[in-house]
């Protein structure tokens, strides 16, 4: 069974659409869409457009995630990690990536920068009430389940 949803997308990057490297991969990679390098000093941040535009369906949100490669070899990052694109939005997509290594980062037309993923989300009804079920956890939190 084959899990799909159909996705509108204009394409003005240049680049090829997002695919998924293997079979099994959550989400897609998204590369820069620039007309010159951005170079990302310590602990700096620009906004990297992509040149893509999306037409989600209602009831599906795509999120922006970090590359954990260039996490983890170079310290880049994206600061609202996930950011969240909604069904209605029809901007271009663009991400908020930040360096936070001491060495300088440049972001190249064509790179991959984050990945993208798409997934179906609930609406909350809200339904106000004076007190909650009790759970063993109770209030616990914030190490609560301490170290082992």
């Amino acid at each position: 069974m084959k899990n799909e949803v159909k996705v509108r997308v204009v394409n003005r990057s240049g680049h090829e659409l997002p695919w998924y490297s293997t079979e099994h991969s959550a989400g897609m990679d998204i590369r820069a869409n620039l007309e010159e390098p951005v170079e990302l000093k310590p602990m700096e941040r620009a906004l990297i457009p992509t040149g893509l535009f999306i037409e989600l369906p209602v009831g599906y949100e795509a999120q922006i995630r970090p590359r954990s490669g260039l996490a983890v070899k170079h310290g880049i990052s994206i600061v609202n990690s996930p950011g969240t694109i909604d069904a209605d939005y029809r901007g271009e997509i663009k991400v908020i990536m930040i360096n936070l290594s001491n060495e300088h980062f440049v972001v190249k037309d064509g790179e991959r920068i984050c990945q993208m993923i798409v997934s179906r989300h609930e609406k909350v009804i809200w339904e106000e009430t004076d007190s909650l079920n009790n759970t063993c956890r109770g209030e616990g939190g914030f190490g609560h389940t301490g170290k082992r």
